[in-house]
């Protein structure tokens, strides 16, 4: 019944992730949503001790719409005693619940998803995973590094298809991994219509915003030595507001305090994207690793004029304009620019906002990323249930 069927009736569709924050939590909340919309039975599965209240909040305000539910269960970022529960707790799901998809999002929502493929009486649905960076962020080369990648080696036996969100994740896998039996696709994330309308900095902008996690791999030490070398070259620092939570804020406070920066940068902790937007009036993304930000897509969508560093899927972001972007790490550039910023006309940095808020609007919408999801889980069902006039040549032939 599944193969002569999968072609158009809906799905029964279950997602698997660990922490609901962040990007990772963004699309699998936009993908959720539009799947329910669209007909198809979801569910979802995500760590209970993350996220918060506002998780808690847009969980149970989403719960109603999802056939297949919402369950929580601990689960932590790094490998744990705790996993064999959660991975458990997966499996029960997936054995009540009766999916023809489960689709692993991050490094642990793919272990958990993928690993199940592996186990007697959990195995009939197909297996997707999209890494949002997750396990591909490590240095290459470096002892985790090796250690991530020999269990992404393992977990593609059991992956049916991979939703890569960048072209950079597609090639650090290629690269890391090597070649997978599964099909592979691109789905970019993507913005609502609701999200290219601009966003005006508040009248009391700080002149620079930060909008992400606060830890070691958003860069954000090198923004703080930026503003500090900015300082000494126009006598005076600019005013500065780091939105959001995490690890390394109190390390930054302490920094932004030895800096002498303690009474130009604050941190007003977590806010929604458009709202943090106001509070300054050029976003400053200075990433050492990414994989394709939403925060940057927001931003381009808002019209904000943005500071990004030349790392992960960001350049696919800026497309033709990738040339504005900066290196990681260099806290002259990055002064240079902030001050760049501060010194143009305010109609030259409208119109380059614009610029990129019209090439984001016409390539990244969750339209088209649901549609492709639904396509990447359609087209391996095909082939593991043989479907007629479809096979792996042609499947795979949709790659990339």
């Amino acid at each position: 019944m599944l193969a002569a069927s999968v072609h158009e009736r809906p799905l029964r569709i279950l997602h698997v992730l660990r922490a609901p924050l962040g990007g990772l939590f963004r699309h699998v909340l936009d993908l959720t949503r539009e799947q329910a919309a669209r007909g198809h039975s979801v569910g979802l599965i995500a760590d209970q001790s993350t996220g918060g209240a506002r998780a808690d909040s847009v969980l149970a305000e989403l719960a109603p719409n999802l056939a297949l539910g919402v369950s929580r269960v601990p689960m932590r970022r790094n490998p744990y005693p705790g996993d064999i529960r959660a991975l458990g707790h997966v499996v029960s799901r997936i054995r009540a619940m009766r999916p023809d998809v489960v689709h692993g999002h991050g490094s642990k929502g793919g272990l958990y998803a993928r690993a199940t493929g592996f186990l007697p009486g959990a195995s009939h649905a197909v297996r997707a995973y999209t890494p949002h960076g997750g396990s591909f962020n490590y240095k290459p080369g470096s002892a985790v590094n090796s250690v991530y990648m020999a269990a992404e080696r393992m977990l593609a036996m059991a992956t049916d298809v991979f939703l890569f969100e960048s072209r950079y994740i597609a090639n650090c896998f290629s690269a890391n991994v090597g070649h997978a039996r599964a099909l592979q696709k691109i789905v970019c994330n993507g913005i609502t219509d609701a999200e290219t309308v601009p966003v005006p900095p508040a009248p009391d902008a700080a002149e620079f915003v930060y909008v992400g996690e606060l830890r070691s791999a958003k860069g954000i030490d090198t923004m703080l030595d930026a503003l500090a070398a900015a300082a000494r070259r126009r006598g005076s620092a600019p005013r500065a507001v780091l939105v959001g939570s995490g690890p390394d804020q109190e390390r930054l406070n302490r920094q932004a305090a030895a800096l002498g920066l303690a009474d130009f940068v604050t941190f007003p902790g977590p806010l929604p994207a458009r709202e943090a937007f106001t509070l300054g009036r050029t976003l400053v993304v200075p990433s050492r690793a990414e994989s394709l930000p939403y925060v940057v897509l927001e931003a381009a969508g808002a019209h904000i004029p943005m500071i990004a560093t030349n790392v992960g899927g960001i350049p696919e972001i800026f497309g033709p304009y990738a040339d504005r972007l900066i290196p990681c790490d260099d806290v002259e550039r990055l002064s240079g620019a902030m001050l760049a910023e501060l010194g143009s006309d305010e109609a030259s940095r409208a119109a380059k906002a614009a610029e990129l808020s019209d090439f984001v609007a016409a390539r990244f919408s969750i339209s088209n990323m649901a549609d492709s999801v639904i396509a990447g889980y359609r087209d391996a069902l095909r082939l593991r249930f043989g479907a007629p006039a479809m096979n792996a040549a042609s499947v795979s032939s949709k790659i990339f």
